[in-house]
């Protein structure tokens, strides 16, 4: 039976949650966006679990260079701003007043934070999707 597309599955779902919370260690976290030392580590050990779904030096690249440049710079928060960008005039906000996380300032620091998370992984899990439903 031939298989047919996928953009994600549950082994790349499980292979993204054990490289982004269970391998990623505090000192990763908190400096990642800070310094390409910490992104570039926190890069590669995010990979690491992607072994068990592909042994393609290229797609491991792919994921650990799309997840460096994801994380470095924090390219959700820019994702989130352009979306709320395409409500009406009067709810959208300049980006300099959004940068931290994409949404207004005045919205609640806790569901600022934990929409951004989630904008973040669906981020990843979209490039590693794309990454591994190619075929070799």
């Amino acid at each position: 039976m031939k298989r047919g597309f996928r953009l994600t599955t549950a082994d790349q779902l499980v292979a993204h949650a054990a490289g982004d919370y269970l391998l990623q260690s505090h000192w990763m976290a908190n400096e990642k966006t800070k310094a390409h030392l910490p992104a570039a580590a926190h890069a590669l050990t995010y990979a690491l679990p992607f072994l068990a779904l592909t042994r393609s030096p290229w797609r491991l690249a792919l994921i650990a260079g799309s997840h460096f440049v994801i994380d470095r710079w924090r390219l959700a928060r820019y994702v989130v701003w352009a979306k709320n960008q395409l409500a009406p005039a009067a709810g959208r906000t300049p980006w300099e007043e959004s940068q931290p996380t994409g949404y207004p300032k005045d919205a609640p620091a806790w569901l600022t934070v934990w929409l951004l998370i989630l904008a973040d992984n669906t981020l990843h899990a979209v490039v590693n999707g794309l990454i591994l439903s190619r075929r070799a």
